[in-house]
C-alpha cells in the first residue's frame, strides 16, 4: 500500500502504541523517534504527527521526559516509558490482537465467498 493510501485515522488509533513500544527499545527525542518511526516503515509519518502524541503521552503520565544539552543546538528532550506506559503497551497490543482477530475473520469470510 503506498502512503498517501494510508487511512491517517488507522495510524492515529496506533501510533501511541508504536511510540511507546520503540520508546521501550531506547529512549529518543521527537525528531530521532520520528526517524525511527520512518525507518519501520510509516515513511509518510510528520513530526507534526508524533510531537502531539508524545505531548499527550507524557500529560497522561505514560512517558517521563528529561532534557539534554544538543552539540548543535537546543536542549534535547528525551522520552522513556513510565511502568504506567508500559501497562499502556501492553493493553494496547492486546487491543490490537483483538481487532486484527476481527478484521482477519471478516476479510477471509469475504474472500471465501467471493472466491
Amino acid at each position: 500500500m503506498k502512503a498517501e493510501e494510508r487511512d491517517p485515522q488507522l495510524l492515529k488509533g496506533v501510533l501511541p502504541i508504536l511510540v511507546i513500544g520503540l520508546l521501550d527499545q531506547a529512549e529518543s527525542y521527537g525528531y530521532e523517534l520520528v526517524t525511527r518511526l520512518r525507518e519501520s516503515g510509516l515513511h509518510d509519518v510528520s513530526p507534526g504527527t508524533v510531537y502531539p502524541v508524545l505531548g499527550r503521552l507524557e500529560r497522561e503520565g505514560h512517558l517521563s521526559s528529561r532534557l539534554e544539552a544538543s552539540a548543535s543546538g537546543p536542549a534535547r528532550k528525551y522520552y522513556r516509558p513510565t511502568p504506567s506506559g508500559q501497562e499502556r503497551y501492553r493493553s494496547g497490543l492486546l487491543a490490537w490482537a483483538e481487532l486484527r482477530k476481527v478484521v482477519d475473520t471478516i476479510t477471509q469470510r469475504r474472500e471465501e465467498t467471493n472466491s
